[in-house]
């Protein structure tokens, strides 16, 4: 009978200490990456939102902010485009704004035009419109008005609210329609519908070709080849987009903005050419 071998596993043991210690450190190392993702995360949450093309009608409340652009990029973003137009855009939430003050921005950058939020869906009228059309109209920046669009509500009834509360005049921006959300209870196709029942009214309304607002991800998902015909305002807030695309017409590039005469943080704009080419796409 042959005599059955037995064979014996053998383990190398490590030091108890090291592995403890190996352990520990790299424990840590994941924390402190994490903790940095999470606050890169945080800090551009509001930029990523615009990425995929959301955004909130809610704003945080900010009192005694401080009168600086509070991100370094955006002085940078306003260095990128010297010789371009800056503005801003303005609805209730920045409360009442004090037209006389609103002049420059970070102390060297003037705000030369204003688009003024007047409706929202079939039944909402900005509470501040009125005095924010006029201020802007008395202080000599150029003006223009928006309507913020629900996606489930109807379109012609959102074009006539719009119709009935803005008077455009001699020297003012084109209407603009602002899109930033799908629609809950349509499809995609029938949300173009509406958004083309609505810009069809209101270009007939005004004899003037309406401009579309809506966030990067949205345009380009959405928007970009049905609409090839319009002018597009786009937002994107984003660390990495530091200049503006040669098909935008304007870009918001941050919210994070104070300014004297406005109490609460502002949207930024940059027009893509000069003063006078602004001047030349106003209604006539």
């Amino acid at each position: 009978m042959a005599r059955k071998t037995t064979y014996r596993k053998t383990y190398s043991r490590k030091p108890a200490g090291r592995s403890f210690l190996s352990r520990v450190f790299r424990s840590l190392l994941l924390i402190f990456f994490g903790l940095i993702f999470i606050g890169i995360i945080y800090h551009y949450r509001k930029g990523i939102a615009y990425y995929l093309g959301f955004k909130t009608e809610k704003v945080l409340e900010e009192d005694g902010v401080d009168k600086h652009l509070s991100d370094v990029r955006n002085i940078r973003v306003l260095e990128n485009h010297k010789g371009k137009v800056i503005g801003i855009d303005v609805s209730e939430f920045q409360g009442k704004v004090d037209w006389e003050e609103v002049e420059i921005l970070d102390e060297k950058y003037p705000v030369q035009f204003v688009f003024i939020r007047a409706t929202a869906g079939n039944d909402r009228v900005d509470r501040q419109f009125k005095r924010n059309w006029e201020g802007a109209k008395e202080n000599k920046i150029m003006r223009g008005a928006y309507h913020y669009y629900r996606p489930n509500e109807n379109s012609i009834e959102q074009a006539d609210l719009f119709i009935k509360t803005v008077k455009l005049q001699k020297g003012d921006l084109p209407p603009v329609l602002d899109i930033e959300k799908l629609p809950k209870n349509q499809s995609l196709d029938s949300l173009k519908v509406g958004l083309k029942r609505w810009l069809n009214k209101v270009e007939k309304h005004y004899q003037v070709r309406p401009i579309i607002y809506s966030g990067e991800r949205y345009y380009s998902d959405f928007l970009k080849e049905e609409f090839s015909d319009y002018l597009f305002w786009i937002a994107n807030y984003n660390f990495y987009r530091e200049k503006i695309e040669d098909d935008w017409l304007f870009w918001q590039f941050t919210e994070k903005a104070s300014l004297p005469g406005i109490k609460h943080r502002v949207d930024v704009n940059i027009y893509n050419g000069d003063l006078e080419q602004l001047h030349f796409i106003t209604v006539e």
